[in-house]
């Protein structure tokens, strides 16, 4: 009859109160109570049998409370699962907790009611026990305290990306429970890590990149610094063409042409000009290029272009801005479109990309005989802004 009576409801607490079987397991207390009012009853009974029957029914009704009740803390962790709130504030920690606590004296007190004690004779023995409770229970304790400063530094939501390499753990956080954090890797595994070792370890939370709705693009691309020189004229004068260029170009010149006017030689010194150099040309180029690009945040999130310290692999120039998509693919694919740009441009500007020797740099050292199909020998194609420069 409840059973009809939940599904005709169109409220969802009653189907996960009866799903869990609260009201089964608090049906269970009908019989123990019905035993215990009426065994005395019985006039023919000894009564040493009827202190039997009581001690033993009062133990069962005892366990059927402490168990109707954990049921109705699992009722109430789904229920509260339902809520929106429950994404940044779990209580599944704090329902284990007293869930362990309840179990722990419902314990004692049926061990008093089978011995017919006092439950506070038990209780007060164990303090003579407590180093050996705390032997047993060390990682729950540990798991608690643990608990406790994650929920009140928010440090781990159900559903973070969290990276523990210590753990090989890199992906989203499916629990927080009290003893153990599941964690869902990227190849679909599941890693278990002790609640402990959050506070302990060092583990990186994705959380923050999310919440800010940007990415961090964050990669170097090293150039042959064999490869720097001066812009010739003509150069100059093709660049200028070159619309994403033109500001800057114009912008350069002048600066050259007042820094020319105010240096002031002596007389029989030759004087060294400022001139312009290709790499510069590049990373303006790139600025020019990434400023309007409608998948970054160049407005909100931090913006650079940089050189940085030269090294056996050349000059690196890292670029250091923000998608506006953090979803993973799409990610990844505005970072390969961005990179696949950059380095197909950088010969436009007399630059080459380095790289370690492969088997075709040895063959072009030894000559286009040596190739087996002759492709290294051939001259490298020409790009736009050599085939829109003015002839030398």
């Amino acid at each position: 009859m409840v059973r009809r009576l939940v599904l005709k409801t169109e409220r969802g607490w009653d189907d996960i109160l009866f799903d869990t079987a609260v009201l089964h397991r608090v049906a269970l207390f009908t019989p123990m109570i019905v035993v215990l009012a009426g065994v005395p009853q019985i006039p023919s009974l000894a009564s040493g049998w009827v202190e039997f029957i009581e001690r033993v029914s009062g133990a069962l009704l005892v366990l059927f409370i402490v168990l109707a009740t954990s049921a109705l803390m699992t009722a109430a962790a789904n229920l509260y699962a339902t809520l929106p709130i429950a994404a940044d504030h779990p209580i599944k920690v704090y329902l284990q907790i007293a869930r362990i606590a309840m179990f722990v004296v419902g314990g004692v007190v049926i061990v008093a009611r089978l011995a017919d004690q006092s439950p506070f004779f038990f209780l007060s023995s164990i303090g003579a026990l407590m180093a050996v409770i705390l032997l047993i229970f060390r990682d729950t304790i540990l798991s608690f305290v643990a608990s406790l400063q994650l929920a009140s530094n928010d440090m781990v939501r159900v559903g973070d990306w969290i990276e523990m390499p210590h753990f090989d753990a890199d992906g989203d956080v499916m629990e927080v429970a009290l003893h153990t954090v599941k964690v869902q890797n990227w190849d679909k595994t599941i890693t278990t890590i002790p609640t402990h070792k959050l506070i302990t370890e060092s583990f990186k939370n994705w959380r923050g990149m999310s919440e800010s709705g940007g990415r961090r693009i964050k990669r170097s691309i090293h150039i042959d610094m064999s490869s720097i020189r001066f812009l010739t004229d003509q150069e100059i004068e093709s660049f200028r063409s070159f619309a994403p260029l033109r500001e800057y170009m114009d912008r350069k010149l002048d600066e050259l042409d007042a820094h020319a006017a105010d240096d002031v030689i002596e007389p029989g010194m030759t004087n060294d000009p400022r001139r312009l150099t290709n790499i510069g040309t590049l990373r303006a180029y790139i600025v020019s290029y990434l400023k309007p690009h409608p998948d970054l945040d160049t407005k909100a999130m931090t913006f650079l272009v940089r050189q940085l310290k030269p090294g056996p692999q050349g000059l690196p120039i890292e670029i250091y801005v923000f998608s506006s998509d953090t979803r993973w693919s799409a990610y990844e694919d505005i970072q390969a479109d961005i990179f696949d740009h950059i380095l197909a441009m950088i010969p436009e500007f007399g630059l080459r990309a380095f790289q370690e020797p492969s088997g075709s740099d040895v063959r072009l050292i030894a000559g286009p005989d040596s190739a087996d199909d002759g492709a290294t020998g051939s001259a490298a194609p020409q790009g736009w802004l050599r085939r829109h420069r003015p002839s030398d």
